[in-house]
């Protein structure tokens, strides 16, 4: 039997939830295809240039380097389409604990970019991985989600779930 939360903490993990989507989506809509900034020094490009200029964390400077840089059009489409995903799913609460787990992976590449850069406050970046393992520990979207929505048909007999998505179709 799963153990009940207090209403008032299973509304502040939805909000916070819902924050980090909003947060996602609105960090998308800066990385602009089609070069993503290179042309221009700026944008998504400068952002992961900063990664070799001021790097962290030296193995993921080379990688960035000499796989993203060059190739950032391919990547800029892969981070622009990851960042929408995480941001929309994490909005609707479905599969939250693997988008959660997928932004504490995209927090953390962020982090390996920028930490060293100048005039970056670094806890913006702690604080990220920590809102994204709140959601991962917590299960977010079991409220006010899609994923609190399934989890009963999910949990019943393969059956059960055949029946219900027949009776559905």
């Amino acid at each position: 039997m799963e153990r009940q939360q207090p209403r008032f903490a299973g509304i502040s993990v939805a909000i916070l939830r819902i924050a980090v989507g909003l947060l996602w989506i609105q960090n998308a809509g800066w990385k602009v295809p089609p070069d993503f900034g290179q042309t221009d020094d700026k944008g998504l490009y400068f952002w992961a240039s900063q990664a070799v200029e001021y790097p962290v964390l030296p193995p993921y400077s080379w990688f960035v380097e000499t796989v993203v840089l060059p190739q950032i059009g391919v990547f800029g489409w892969m981070i622009l389409l990851l960042e929408a995903a995480l941001g929309a799913f994490l909005l609707i609460g479905l599969a939250t604990r693997f988008w959660a787990l997928v932004g504490i992976a995209q927090s953390l590449a962020i982090t390996f970019s920028v930490l060293n850069a100048p005039d970056e406050w670094h806890w913006a970046y702690y604080l990220m991985i920590l809102a994204h393992l709140v959601l991962l520990g917590t299960a977010a979207g079991r409220r006010v989600g899609l994923d609190g929505v399934l989890r009963p048909i999910w949990t019943q007999s393969p059956g059960r779930i055949a029946r219900v998505l027949r009776a559905a179709s």
